[in-house]
């Protein structure tokens, strides 16, 4: 039971931070997947910031959540669309398909 909380414990940290094992890993270029990572994590740093500050009012609470479940929303869809189509994140990176540089 143990080794199976620890292990479930370790894949789910692995998938979200790992860019060799989450969907980010389609992005062929390692520093733009570097970027949208960071960008990813800023993003849960401002919103678990609002989510946790705003618990003395109802209203900051609930924009805190709809903060958090949007955070939530945000993370699946990139996750998705790395997986899915992952030369989306390639837009401007590097050459053009003729070999110039823009």
């Amino acid at each position: 039971m143990i080794t199976n909380v620890k292990s479930s414990i370790i894949y789910a940290w692995n998938f979200v931070f790992d860019h060799n094992v989450s969907p980010l890993r389609h992005i062929p270029d390692v520093s733009v997947r570097h970027y949208v990572l960071q960008v990813l994590g800023l993003m849960w740093a401002v919103s678990f910031s609002v989510a946790i500050g705003s618990y003395t009012f109802l209203a900051a609470s609930i924009l805190g959540h709809s903060v958090l479940i949007a955070a939530a929303a945000v993370t699946v869809a990139t996750f998705t669309v790395a997986a899915k189509r992952p030369k989306l994140f390639m837009r401007g990176a590097g050459r053009r398909s003729d070999g110039e540089h823009d």
